[in-house]
């Protein structure tokens, strides 16, 4: 390592070396800028690494540095920078290696820094650097288009020249033509006549006569993976009990565009009620995901998965939540950046795959799939969607199918037009992490949150302006005259059994009451708008209908 040091201080300093005395201590920043700055400008040059090197002067004198230094070498401090850089970069890079030793008896330290990753730029807390002279700079626009304009290539469109037709599911390739010519026959009526070689042609998926990767992972049967070289593409849906435990699995193979729905049939959605309008005290019955949203999140992951890695799609089900995994980075680098309005991916991982999904309508190329699935999400009343990018290479999102904050709800349901940042910050609060204190003094000033920063809620104030229906309703106590109009609402609606309006107004009554003292009062209720000719009934059982009289 001396020997390396010294041909550096000797060589005209180059845009992937930088000298420091650092002769007590450095900013933790400053070395992350360094860190994305050096991996850029080793990408830009094609260097293996950049080099960082304290104890330095910028003029290459020798002066050593004390920078985390301990009683003996190596450093525990040293060997933990590794891990403290790798929370703030993208794909977690950080150091190849540190070295510690003595030159001239004065320590040196020099930080071993990875070029950047094939057409992506390094960055520091999302921000990718670069050096101009002896300045830090946020990347400029040329070097930037010449990271992302570096030819990535396309393991989608690779040939699997073994595989042929013959290895294709045949319902798989009738499906994906007939969206296909579903999607273009009205700009395009000459689609209708193509035959589905040439359709699958058009699409991408067959090159000269060629199966393509994207065809075999997309329409190829399940043995016919066996041309992939080693990668098995592959869904597995797993059921946790409440304790953790595995209930069930699932394993889903190729062809993918006719998995996804039978993935989607493993999982159980029951119903549930929310409120999602102020002009009425009944609420709104919805299933507790969004087919929509499940089928965003795993055509996601199919197209953004790096197949390279040979590891699996998972979908988790738990007894409140649904979590997607898949490997590869999160392109976006953040989902804030994501949601932004414009947002364009600076390339795709599978190009040639997810054309072919969006021709055949399984997916969106305008960078609005993520966003929809936000929108929904919002208007369903429920929380957001958590994106988990702190594991390298592996992208995992976790969608809520019940309410986690009521007030949270509430405040939805009476502002449907808040706008999604808004949201966002809300839906932290909610979920109990961390939001900065520029952000809280915002949701403060907007009186959305109460309590001292960082331990926040969202405001009960608030939440009680907007309408709440089952606390209206429980604070009037057994008023019947509240609960009789409630009957002649839902009944206006439909006719319906004593046992279906006591389920409706279960919202409502107050929850001291025993399942017998709900049903004996809704009998009173009943009875008494009978006799005052307000409703009837047909049947003498328990399962007779009432309904609005004549």
């Amino acid at each position: 390592m001396p020997s390396l040091i010294l041909r550096l201080i000797g060589d005209v300093e180059t845009e992937v070396v930088e000298y420091k005395a650092a002769k007590q201590n450095y900013d933790f920043e400053d070395i992350g800028k360094y860190f994305s700055a050096l991996s850029n400008e080793a990408n830009l040059r094609g260097t293996e690494c950049g080099w960082l090197l304290f104890g330095i002067t910028n003029d290459r004198k020798i002066n050593g540095t004390a920078y985390r230094k301990e009683a003996s070498m190596p450093s525990v401090g040293l060997r933990r920078l590794k891990r403290e850089i790798a929370k703030f970069t993208n794909e977690g890079m950080t150091f190849e290696e540190i070295y510690e030793f003595e030159m001239d008896d004065k320590r040196i330290v020099a930080f071993q820094i990875p070029a950047g990753t094939f057409a992506t730029p390094t960055t520091w807390h999302g921000i990718p650097w670069s050096r101009e002279n002896e300045s830090l700079v946020e990347m400029p626009k040329f070097k930037l288009e010449a990271i992302y304009g570096q030819s990535r290539p396309d393991w989608s469109r690779q040939l699997a020249f073994e595989a042929n037709l013959d290895d294709l599911d045949p319902d798989a390739v009738s499906f994906a033509c007939k969206k296909y010519v579903e999607k273009f026959e009205e700009s395009q009526p000459a689609v209708r006549d193509l035959d589905e070689v040439s359709i699958l042609s058009k699409m991408g998926l067959i090159i000269h006569g060629h199966v393509t990767n994207a065809a075999l992972v997309l329409l190829g049967k399940p043995e016919a993976s066996v041309f992939l070289g080693g990668i098995e593409p592959r869904i597995t849906w797993t059921l946790y009990a409440s304790d953790g435990s595995t209930i069930a699995y699932e394993h889903f193979e190729p062809p993918f565009i006719m998995q996804v729905d039978r993935v989607l049939g493993k999982i159980r959605n029951e119903k549930y009620r929310f409120f999602d309008r102020e002009d009425t005290l009944f609420p709104t019955e919805a299933y507790r995901y969004s087919p929509e949203v499940i089928r965003e999140l795993l055509h996601n992951a199919i197209a953004h998965q790096d197949f390279r890695m040979s590891g699996k799609i998972n979908v988790l089900e738990y007894e409140d939540r649904l979590v997607f995994k898949n490997e590869g980075t999160f392109i976006p680098g953040t989902i804030e950046a994501a949601l932004e309005s414009g947002y364009k991916p600076p390339y795709y991982r599978n190009p040639l795959l997810s054309s072919a999904m969006s021709k055949t309508g399984m997916m969106d190329r305008n960078a609005i799939g993520i966003r929809n699935v936000f929108d929904i999400q919002r208007g369903r009343l429920l929380p957001m969607p958590t994106y988990d990018l702190t594991k390298p290479a592996r992208v995992s999102v976790t969608l809520y199918g019940t309410v986690l904050n009521e007030d949270y709800s509430r405040l939805l349901a009476k502002d449907p037009n808040l706008d999604l940042a808004t949201v966002l910050l809300l839906d932290l609060v909610q979920k109990g992490l961390p939001i900065t204190k520029d952000q809280s003094r915002l949701l403060h000033e907007r009186k959305l949150v109460r309590g001292r920063y960082p331990k926040l809620t969202i405001s009960a104030e608030v939440a009680a302006a907007t309408g709440a229906h089952g606390d209206y309703v429980r604070a009037k106590g057994l008023d019947n005259s509240v609960f009789k109009e409630l009957i002649l609402e839902l009944l206006r609606v439909r006719p319906c059994s004593r046992a279906e309006i006591i389920a409706e107004l279960d919202h409502a009554l107050p929850a001291d009451l025993t399942p017998k003292q709900k049903g004996d009062h809704v009998s009173y209720l009943l009875q008494s708008l009978r006799k005052a000719g307000r409703i009837t009934n047909e049947g003498s059982t328990s399962a007779a209908e009432w309904r609005i009289a004549d």
